[in-house]
This record gives structure tokens, C-alpha cells and sequence, in this order.
């Protein structure tokens, strides 16, 4: 990959080179600065693309939006640094503030300016997982693999996701239903609007009527007061009834009708209520066995089966466990719970498992652990009997797959293989960032261990107190400054 460019525009020079001095100091290698007059010629000698925009003077209000407009032509996403509005000779225009991602000071100080690049990267990053998801690359974490029926869910939903059509999810409890519909609402025109769920299972069937329709005050003993239903909570995005199958006959005859006339009355009320919403159901039982019995009507299965997605246990996609595990621990890690590494006889025992509770089950496995071993490794020994148990030829054979296909195609450290250290992809990786970042992680985590003591986490990394400082700044790192 390769690494983004920073350019700089400004008409006041003494201010671009104090600044490209300190990026250059702060050893950021792609800076490219000029005036607002010659920065185009300038940008053909860029052969990195170019992520980060710092402006300062440009002249004209015309000025600043043609060369917005340019630049974004380039990269849409582009994100833009400002300096501080009194502080430069002509007030930047609306436009350009309300694109800003942050300002600067002047002259801008070390810390500010780390914090500030630092927001841009991660701004830059998050756009980036946007434009995957709307692309249907990487969903939410129950999404996560690489075989072949997980590929098949995305692209069902990348396919139904943009019209109104019901969706009907079927599979095991655990497999990540709910996630599929929260997917279909994420990526439909209708995900500025709620997406309200119910689980029809959960709620007794004289209640499940008034959770879905609302009341009229007195229209029950208990009903003090009017309440809207979910259809109205819903209101032009997208109602999830969960467990559908589990719906009395008296009720599905009630939903048919909502389904069929677009129209509902609170209970207590002959008023009818229009109802635009999107409806995506769920059920783990076989709705076609449960026809036959006579628990489920035909006509409402229909009217909720136009476009069926079905999840697959987690026994049948044994080849996506490592990917779903090393999600799950980041997650964890991102959320601040701690973290953990699974070495590679425990994910072989993990592949090797059956899980009859499915992703739900995986998911609560790896937080216990996290649990268990906060910061730690994880081998064999350290998982519960019932994992242990498993003979481990099968989950040997996923693990050296995926690190075979790792070392094909990847473009960041492969999973840990047995000798504990990573494996150089084959397309290699900048190895000064990769040590910079390391490096940051193990400070930040020896201060935090420290609780905020400079002088003992210096003693942890076998570092002098003033070079840790020094490396503190250059990361942007904070302390506690009472403690410290």
C-alpha cells in the first residue's frame, strides 16, 4: 500500500515553511507545499495519493472552492486542516469551514498538530470502512468469512437491501439473524429512519397486540394512558419481528391484514392509522412443517416469504472461525475489555467444535476468555474440557489454510503461527510503521498499567524517564499529570 500525501496551501510563506518544517521534524516524508498559485503544477509531482489537506491563505472566496473542488476531484474524501480563523489574513468561506475537519493553532504546536493528523487517519479510515460496507464487503461481525455461504448471505443482502421488499431470515438461534436485519436497514433508503425489533417469542400473545399496534387509553385494565405501537415507532424504516414463528394464529391473521391493506387500529380504536414500514422476519423453526401442523398460516408465509436468506450454522462455515475470532477480540479490545491471543492448537480445538449455540456461542467463549486471561495468551489447556476433547485433524487443516491463503494475499501481520512470531506477507509491509505502532501500543500500555506513573512505566519498558517522555510526545500521548 502506499503511504498518503499531505499538501499544504498557503500564500503565506513564512507560515508554510515554519509548518512544513515541523511535518518534515515529525518525519511525515509525502509533504507537498505551495501558494495557491502554483500548488496544481506542484501536485503532478505527487505520486502518492494525497489524503490530508492543510489550508491557510488562498485569496478569493472563488479562490478556496476551486481548489476544494479540484482536490476532491481527486480524492472525494479528502479530509481538510485549517488554521485558526483570526489568525489568518482572509476569513475562510462557509463552505470550507463546514469541510473542516479541526484548526490549528499558529504557529501550530507539536501535540495539536499530532492530534490532529492522527484524527485525520482515523477519519479517513472509518470512510473507508463505509464505502466497504456500502459495498458489501465486511458487515457487522456475524458477517465475517470467507466461505462460501457467508458470501452468499452478503450478496443476498446487497441484492434485496435497496428495495421494500419482506425479507424472510431463517436459521439456528445464534447465528446472527438479527445482525442480516440490521444489515438490509443499514443499506436500504430507508436507514435514516428506525429500525424498531420485536421478538414475537418473548412477549405473551394477549400483550403481543398491543406491542405491535399501540392503545388507546382505558382500552385494557393497566392502559392509563394512549401508546404507540412498534409499526408507528417504525414509521418509514424498518419493523424486525423476530422468533415470527412463534406468533399465535389469532395474531398472524392480525398481521396478515397490516401486511396486505398497509393500515392498523390501536387496540381501543376504530381509527385506522396508515403504516409505511419495511418488514424483515425471522424465525428458527421450518415454517413449512409448521403449515402442515396447522401453527402457521399459508398466506401470511408467503407474504413474508418474497425473499428468503438463510443463515448458516456455524458447524458449516468451520473455515470462517479464526476470522470470526480475531473480529470478536478487536471488538473487545476497541470497546477497551481487554484482549487476548488464541494460539494455534486452541483455535484448531475451536474449529473442531460443534457449537450448537452458533456465532452467540463463540462470541460469549472468546469474552470469557478475555476475561480470564486479560492481555494473556490462550493455548490448549487454558479452554474448557468440551473443547478440548475434540480430535484437532480437521481444525489443523482450516488453521494451515487460512495461513496459507494469509500468506497469498494479505496486506497487514498474518496470524501468529506456531513459533510465536508473525509471518512477512508476501507483498511485504512498511516496517517503520509497523514498529512506530507497536511502539506506541506498548507505551500506551505500560502507562496505563502504570496507572499514569511515567517514572514506573519507564522502569517497565527499560527506558530513562526522559526518553519516554520524549516518545509520549512524539505519539501524542497522554499522562496523568497529578500522579506523574
Amino acid at each position: 500500500m502506499r503511504e498518503s500525501a499531505i499538501l499544504l496551501i498557503d500564500d503565506d510563506k513564512n507560515r508554510r515553511d515554519e509548518l512544513l518544517a515541523i511535518l518534515r521534524f515529525i518525519d511525515l516524508r509525502h509533504v507537498f507545499a505551495s501558494d495557491s498559485g502554483s500548488w496544481q503544477t506542484l501536485l503532478k509531482q505527487c505520486d502518492q495519493p494525497v489524503r490530508t489537506l492543510v489550508l491557510g491563505d488562498c485569496g478569493s472566496s472563488n479562490n478556496y472552492e476551486k481548489i476544494l473542488k479540484q482536490v476532491r476531484q481527486i480524492d472525494p474524501d479528502v479530509t481538510i486542516l485549517l488554521f485558526q480563523k483570526e489568525r489568518v489574513d482572509s476569513r475562510y468561506p462557509d463552505s470550507i469551514v463546514k469541510n473542516a475537519l479541526t484548526f490549528l493553532d499558529q504557529p501550530p504546536k507539536y501535540k495539536q498538530l499530532v492530534t490532529a493528523l492522527e484524527k485525520a487517519k482515523v477519519c479517513r479510515e472509518d470512510q473507508k470502512t463505509i464505502l466497504e460496507r456500502r459495498g458489501g464487503i465486511e458487515l457487522f461481525r456475524s458477517l465475517v468469512g470467507d466461505s462460501a455461504s457467508i458470501k452468499q448471505v452478503r450478496k443476498l443482502i446487497e441484492q434485496v437491501a435497496v428495495s421494500d421488499a419482506n425479507v424472510l431470515i431463517l436459521g439456528e438461534s445464534g447465528t446472527g439473524k438479527e445482525v442480516v436485519a440490521r444489515n438490509l436497514h443499514y443499506f436500504s433508503a430507508r436507514r435514516e429512519k428506525p429500525f424498531v425489533p420485536i421478538n414475537c417469542g418473548a412477549i405473551p400473545a394477549d400483550l403481543l397486540e398491543s406491542e405491535l399496534f399501540g392503545h388507546e387509553k382505558g382500552a385494557f385494565t393497566g392502559a392509563i394512558s394512549a401508546r404507540q405501537g412498534r409499526f408507528e415507532l417504525a414509521e418509514g424504516g424498518t419493523l424486525f419481528l423476530d422468533e415470527i414463528g412463534d406468533m399465535s394464529l389469532h395474531m398472524q391473521v392480525k398481521l396478515l391484514r397490516v401486511l396486505q391493506e398497509r393500515t392498523f387500529e390501536r387496540v381501543g380504536s376504530n381509527k385506522s392509522i396508515t403504516s409505511n414500514v419495511r418488514i424483515v422476519a425471522a424465525t428458527h423453526r421450518n415454517l413449512e412443517q409448521a403449515i402442515k401442523d396447522g401453527k402457521f398460516r399459508e398466506d401470511l408465509f408467503y407474504r413474508l416469504n418474497v425473499f428468503p436468506i438463510e443463515m448458516p450454522p456455524l458447524r458449516e462455515r468451520r473455515d470462517d472461525i479464526p476470522l470470526l475470532v480475531t473480529e470478536l477480540i478487536a471488538r473487545l479490545e476497541h470497546e477497551g475489555r481487554g484482549s487476548v491471543r488464541i494460539m494455534p492448537p486452541a483455535l484448531m480445538a475451536l474449529c473442531q467444535y460443534g457449537w450448537p449455540g452458533n456465532v452467540r456461542e463463540l462470541a460469549n467463549l472468546v469474552e470469557r476468555l478475555v476475561i480470564m486471561f486479560p492481555t494473556g495468551v490462550v493455548d490448549l489447556n487454558d479452554l474448557p474440557e468440551k473443547f478440548q476433547a475434540n480430535e484437532l485433524s480437521q481444525g489443523e487443516a482450516i488453521i494451515n489454510n487460512m495461513l496459507a491463503q494469509q500468506a497469498i494475499a494479505a496486506d497487514e501481520i498474518d496470524v501468529p503461527m506456531s513459533s510465536g512470531l508473525p509471518r512477512l506477507p508476501v507483498d511485504g509491509i512498511d516496517l517503520k510503521e509497523y514498529l512506530a505502532d507497536l511502539e506506541r501500543h506498548f507505551i500506551h500500555q505500560a502507562i496505563e498499567e502504570a496507572g499514569g506513573v511515567v517514572a514506573h512505566a519507564a522502569n517497565r519498558l527499560k527506558l530513562r524517564r526522559t526518553t519516554l517522555v520524549e516518545k509520549m510526545r512524539k505519539y501524542g500521548l497522554q499522562r496523568n499529570e497529578e500522579v506523574s
